[in-house]
This record gives structure tokens, sequence and C-alpha cells, in this order.
């Protein structure tokens, strides 16, 4: 087959009759990552806790305060892709841009990747996979879970040359896929279990279409080498995790039912339920519209990984090998493949105006939507990047809640982990830095280790802190006992104005939209009333 028959189907799709996909195409990419690249840094929750792991991992080399408190204790984690790829970024970049490409590097593996299946699938480029672009920020993204969907993308990619290359040899397909299990190990263990439930439903629809091959000899060993080109690429995967202390985490695991309702809400969640509710209600009623018009169908490969996809949802439990949230993860990754498994039929000019146009003004709505949030959380790590120019560099710095938070989930979600902005800024160790053993390669150096969360858990609020302040709860101790003494600031987020809770050992540096920054001292009482 020569390079002109190969790229055939892509001329078509482009050409006329579908000469606005790559102007649609571009437009959307540029609207998703515009909100990446006019923050510096995203208010994804979790995200600036994992850039300042990068910090350490690019500089405790040449950071003696940075090595002084902390260790990069680096073993074999199914999480560990940002951690490989964003401080080699560093090199040629800042952190936050480092950051923002990585961000915005996985927002373009889940774009594209849906696209990937369908071209593998149908042998030709649609508009159809586009619809994802208004689900690229949802509520597992807003979470700042990047890894995992960074791996969500790539098991989407794999999936593509998994199918594209089905009628390849089984030698040449299970290397490929040995290769991509690998990739997707070290972005995170899910991410192998979604690109291996996947294959099972396009290996197991292709097996049921051609068991009547086992009736001869030469059938049978085709389908021996078919399986063994499915299955023999995984198991690496079992030393690879018998070696892994992310091994001691297997009995960590919770089932709570909550977690299915969360799982779809998260698909479509942003920061105005309404907003999302109407935008999610504006998609099925085009999908409706399509599926009763004969226009949208569903690949029997992807009926069959509906199925055993919502098996494995309803089985999954909350927590899985530590991993909080981990069946509420799944339908956004189920979501982005589905829809390369299906087919929209729009032969019709009228028609496929008509989407790109309904698509495109959804899309942009919910770009505009995120960039108008991310504008008016814009001023909160401002503020909080200007408070570490009080903070001492190598300090240690501890964060609890506020006993009323004030503010919205969503907001208050965006700032739970801002403080680690000082690990960044001023070398600092902050008491909620995921330090997990077998979740991250970052570790704390004995001296300092009781300093630090080691079960992710939530920080203490204040009335816990002044319960706490001479001495901890007998039988209970927390990283937080007798925090005075062993602190040397202390900020409280979701607060608006609330007075200094305690005097005797606090002196506000710092009044925050929703934070205040403290210095802690062992003891203020000797002082004047005026400090």
């Amino acid at each position: 087959m020569s390079r002109t028959d190969v790229l055939r189907p892509v001329l078509q799709a482009v050409a006329s009759p579908g000469r606005l996909f790559v102007p649609v195409f571009c437009l959307l990419l540029l609207a998703a990552a515009a909100p990446v690249f006019t923050d510096e840094i995203p208010p994804l929750a979790d995200y600036v806790n994992h850039l300042g792991r990068m910090r350490v991992i690019a500089g405790i080399g040449g950071d003696p305060m940075l090595a002084r408190l902390y260790e990069i204790d680096w073993a074999i984690i199914p999480n560990l892709v940002m951690d490989i790829l964003v401080p080699r970024l560093m090199r040629v970049t800042d952190i936050y841009t480092a950051g923002q490409l990585f961000v915005f590097a996985t927002l373009a593996l889940m774009a594209t990747g849906p696209m990937a299946v369908h071209r593998a699938l149908y042998g030709r480029v649609s508009p159809w996979p586009m619809v994802v672009f208004p689900f690229l920020y949802n509520g597992i993204f807003l979470f700042g879970f990047m890894n995992y969907l960074f791996g969500v993308g790539v098991a989407t990619w794999a999936l593509a040359g998994w199918i594209a290359w089905r009628d390849r040899s089984p030698l040449f397909r299970g290397t490929v896929s040995a290769v991509a299990v690998l990739v997707l190990f070290a972005c995170h263990l899910f991410a192998v279990g979604l690109y291996g439930l996947a294959l099972l439903s396009v290996e197991g629809w292709l097996l049921s279409r051609s068991w009547h091959l086992t009736r001869t000899p030469a059938g049978r060993r085709r389908i021996i080498a078919d399986v063994l080109a499915f299955g023999l690429p995984f198991l690496p995967v079992i030393p690879l995790m018998l070696a892994s202390p992310t091994l001691g985490l297997s009995t960590e695991n919770i089932w709570e039912s909550s977690g299915k309702l969360d799982g779809l809400m998260f698909i479509i969640q942003g920061y105005w339920d309404t907003f999302d509710l109407t935008v999610a209600g504006l998609v099925a009623a085009g999908g409706i519209w399509a599926v009763r018009r004969n226009l949208l169908s569903l690949h029997p490969m992807g009926l069959v990984f509906l199925v055993l996809g919502t098996a494995v949802f309803m089985a999954m439990p909350r927590m899985l090998f530590g991993s909080w949230v981990a069946d509420t993860r799944l339908p956004v990754a189920l979501l982005f493949l589905i829809v390369g498994f299906a087919r929209f039929d729009a032969g019709d000019r009228a028609v496929r105006t008509a989407f790109y146009a309904f698509l495109v003004g959804v899309a942009l709505v919910r770009f505009v939507d995120v960039q108008v949030n991310w504008q008016a959380l814009r001023h909160v790590n401002t503020d909080m990047q200007e408070s570490m120019h009080l903070i001492d560099p190598g300090s240690t710095v501890l964060v609890a809640h506020a006993d009323q938070p004030a503010g919205n989930d969503m907001t208050n979600q965006a700032l739970s982990h801002a403080p680690c902005i000082a690990m960044i800024e001023r070398s600092a160790l902050v008491s909620t830095a995921f330090s997990v053993p077998g979740k991250q390669i970052l570790s704390i150096r004995p001296e300092y280790r009781g300093l630090v969360d080691d079960n992710d858990g939530d920080p203490p609020t204040v009335s816990q802190l002044l319960a706490t302040a001479d001495e901890g709860v007998p039988g209970q101790p927390r990283y937080w006992d007798a925090w005075p003494v062993r602190y040397d600031y202390l900020y409280v987020l979701f607060t608006e104005g609330n007075p200094n809770p305690d005097p005797a050992h606090l002196t506000l540096l710092h009044q925050g939209p929703q934070f205040q920054l403290y210095k802690v001292h062992p003891d203020l009482s000797d002082l004047p009333e005026s400090e």
C-alpha cells in the first residue's frame, strides 16, 4: 500500500465536504488551552502539591534547604509520569511553564485519543469525536489527578494503535502493546486496567465472531496467537507490582455506594451545578436527536466495553490501593473511550454544519465558564504567592482549616493545596506535602518526618490545633501535636477575616482572600498586647 493510499482517507475527510474539520479542531484546542496558559498556577486542587514535588525532584541536588528537609526515593511506583517528564522540562523552562505544558499535553491526549480510536476503527477521520471537548474540564480534572488523566489519554491512543494494527503479526502487536503497558504503568495503575479492559472488549468481540476458526488446527493456532498477543504484555505488571512499595497499600480498600453517583456527576462537573446540568442536558438532547434519526450508533466493540466498564465501575471500591475516589474516576475515562467507538453519520452538509455550530457553541461556553472562574480564583493564588515572601526559606509550615469554612466547595478545593507554593518559592516543608510511602517518591528526612501528614488525611481545624497546642491527645499521636514548638508558620485556609485564634502563640503576618498566614511562637504571653 502506497503512502498516498494510507493518507487518502485523511485527505478526503479534510477536503470538501469536511473542510471545517481542521479549523474547528484548532479553534477548540486553542480555546481549551487558554485557561491553562493564562494562569501561572492552574487552580486544580492537587496540582500545586504535585508541582511542589517537581521542585524538590529538580532542585534537591543544588538546594541545601530542600536537601535538609526532603529525600527522593526512586522506586517502582505506578504513578510517576509527571515526576519523570516535568523535571526534565524544567531544564529548558521554569517550573510553572513546565507544569502548564504537562497539563496541556494531558488535555491534548484526552482530546485526540477518541479521534485516533475512531480513525482506527472506521478508517476515516470524523468530526464526531470532537464532542469530548466540552468534557475536558471535568470534575476529575479539577481535582488535579494529572497522572491518571495523562494515562487515560495514553491508554486511548494505545487502544487506537491496537485496533489499527490488528491485522499485523501477533509478535508485532504484542511488542507494541507491551511498550504501551509499561508506559501506562508509569502513568497510573488504573490506566493499565483501563487499557486492559478496552483490549478485552475488542478481543472478546472479535473472538465471538471468529469462534468457527477453532474447527481447524490453523484456526486454533491463530486464536491462541491472538490471545497471547493480548495477554502476555500485561504479565510484566505482576513482577513490577511485587517489587513496588505500592503493593503495601493493597489492603487499603473501601467500597461506598456514594461514589457511583459522584462518578457520573464528575463527567460534567464544573463550577456551577445549574450550568453543568444545562450543558449535559444540551449534549444529551443532541445525542438523543442523532440516535432517533439513525445518525449516531455504537460499534459492537463499544457496547461490550460499555457493559464491562459499567460492571467494573459498580464493583470498584471507593478507595483502591490507598487511592481515594478510585471508582469515581472511571466514568470520565469510559466516556472518552466510548466516544471513539461511536459513529456519527452526517453525510448531509447541513447536518454537519449544525453539528459544528452546536459543538463549538457548547465547548466555548464551557471554556469561558472555566476561564471566568479561574480568573476569580487567580487573585487567591497571586495573593498566596505574595504572602510567601514573609516566610523564611527552609521553614516548616503547618496548614489548618477554619472551623466553619467560608466559600463554596469548588473554590475551597482549588485553594486546598495552595500553601505548597512554599515548597517552590521558599524551599519550605509543608505539612500537606504528598509524601505517602508507596504513592510518591518524595519522602521527608527522618528528623522532620513527624511534621507531615503521611496518610493523605484532612488538615486539622483551628479547634483541633487549640486543643493540642501544649500536648497531644493521649493515645492519638498526630503530626500537629504541640505545634507551637514544632512549626515556624501556620496557614489557616477557608477563613475570611476571622480573629487570631491563639494570640499567645500566633502573630498575624498576612490576611489574604480566604486564608491567613501566621508566624508561630512558642509563647507570646509575655509580649505587649499590641504585638
